[in-house]
């Protein structure tokens, strides 16, 4: 079993911030299916983001031995975690502020994406729900804020992670 202080290396971080995005998707679809709740597309979005994010763990972990490669994983993670944090950010804008808004007007290419990754995967990607309806909530905060959090502390880890002085 790892020690507290082998988590908070580098290399550490990454795995725990991968096998944490990894943890989320699978409640968001558990979640999603045993509450009847339909996600819409910056939903998806997120989700995407957080299997990038496990992805990205899975695939630099091996190699996050060396500072340089942590760093480099850290950087890449740091961006895809800051672009789900702005997305969940403007999700829950649209959601306490912009009432009766989907999320865009005119099917950007990103949500011809998750229209065509839904039709794929419908389990995983399918995207039904309005992205301004906050639906189900835990502790006052919507999935969306939930979701928010989470990127941000996957965000501060990975800056962690990239400001660390050594690898492991």
């Amino acid at each position: 079993m790892p020690s507290i202080q082998s988590l908070l290396t580098a290399r550490g971080l990454i795995g725990a911030t991968g096998l944490t995005a990894l943890a989320l998707v699978g409640g968001g679809v558990v979640l999603a299916q045993t509450m009847n709740l339909a996600a819409c597309p910056l939903c998806i979005l997120q989700r995407m983001l957080y299997l990038l994010l496990a992805l990205e763990s899975a695939l630099s972990w091996p190699l996050a031995r060396s500072a340089v490669a942590a760093r480099l994983a850290a950087l890449l993670m740091l961006l895809t975690a800051l672009t789900g944090a702005g997305i969940a950010a403007y999700q829950t804008w649209l959601q306490r502020f912009a009432k009766g808004v989907s999320c865009t007007a005119d099917q950007p290419w990103w949500e011809h994406f998750v229209n065509w990754a839904g039709s794929q995967w419908p389990l995983m990607f399918e995207a039904s729900g309005l992205c301004s309806e906050a639906g189900w909530r835990f502790l006052g905060l919507s999935i969306a804020e939930w979701s928010l959090a989470a990127f941000t502390a996957m965000s501060l880890a990975m800056l962690s992670a990239l400001l660390r002085p050594k690898a492991n």
